[in-house]
């Protein structure tokens, strides 16, 4: 079963922007040379903590670096962009990259409403009309004389569209429209199941001829459980500052352990963070085994969040070493 990278570009405390999209760059190398299938990067906004903002340029950048691995968004926010340009950025891409492209397609803001306003600007794109603003997107990769505006670029080099989702819209879309999809079950694990039972339940042949499923999952792998949790006390430390509206860089895993949790806090995380798979090779197997019991799912996509490129480069290399 294929494994896939998804990088959010995490900003470490102590490290700028420049070292952070460096390092982007020294991951997807290392996991095509580990064997990883694709290679995807999330829009998220005024986080932080985050640098893969400005998606499209860093999906241009990390497939120049690399060869044969695919590369694409997870996913890039349709409310955010223009159909027309999210066309002719992507028909660029997969032409100088043919074969290598995915379009993966949310209709989440990536961000707080705020900033989504900045983004769209008044009266600007909504996603209440998310079905037909996809549809429009997909029509520019083909030429059209009656539609009068046409995606020169994009004519002829369409990659692969993926629905993303989080809850049953995006699957129930997906399926009609016969696309794979991709579930964010990193973090909205409560609705994982129903969400790919809906989509395969409403799949109709499309663009493929059975449903395809892949699924996000949070993974931190090391040689023992007790490491693994501790480099895995950042993100929880990250995302409390985050629902306090304190969006902060990735922490040490020394100032994650060393924070005065308190139980609600304590709660919250246990919640949050309870479909991560985190520990040692053999434990995250295990977790691994399960999901993929439970869901059936073709593919995952795994996302490390850690604050040393060191250790996340490690984990994606233990991880990769269950594979053989």
């Amino acid at each position: 079963m294929p494994l896939s990278v998804l990088d959010l570009s995490p900003v470490s405390e102590g490290n700028t922007v420049g070292e952070t999209l460096r390092n982007t760059l020294d991951l997807a190398r290392a996991a095509e040379r580990l064997g990883y299938h694709r290679y995807w990067l999330a829009e998220h906004h005024n986080m932080p903590g985050i640098a893969s903002s400005a998606t499209v340029v860093l999906i241009g950048h990390v497939a120049d670096a690399t060869e044969r691995i695919r590369v694409g968004s997870g996913g890039i926010m349709l409310p955010n962009h223009a159909p027309l340009v999210v066309a002719e950025q992507f028909g660029t891409l997969e032409a100088f990259h043919p074969g290598r492209i995915d379009l993966g397609i949310g209709r989440a803001p990536g961000t707080d409403q705020r900033t989504a306003l900045a983004l769209r600007g008044p009266g600007g794109l909504s996603a209440e009309n998310f079905p037909e603003h996809l549809q429009e997107l997909i029509g520019y990769f083909a030429h059209s004389e009656a539609r009068g505006v046409n995606a020169v670029v994009a004519e002829g080099n369409q990659p692969p569209v993926w629905l993303l989702g989080s809850s049953g819209f995006s699957a129930q879309l997906a399926g009609r429209l016969g696309l794979p999809f991709s579930f964010a079950h990193h973090f909205a694990a409560e609705n994982t199941i129903p969400a790919v039972q809906l989509y395969r339940e409403n799949f109709r042949p499309g663009v493929l001829d059975e449903p395809y499923v892949m699924l996000g999952v949070s993974v931190v792998a090391a040689e023992t459980d007790e490491r693994a949790r501790f480099l895995a006390g950042p993100s929880g430390l990250t995302f409390l500052s985050l629902r306090r509206g304190r969006p902060i860089a990735l922490p040490t895993p020394e100032e994650a352990a060393e924070y005065p949790y308190t139980e609600m806090d304590r709660a919250f995380l246990a919640e949050r963070f309870g479909s991560s798979i985190v520990g040692s090779p053999e434990t995250v197997q295990k977790g691994l085994e399960q999901l993929l019991a439970d869901t059936g799912a073709n593919e995952l996509m795994v996302t490390t969040m850690v604050h040393g490129h060191a250790d996340r480069v490690r984990s994606y290399e233990l991880l990769a070493a269950l594979k053989s």
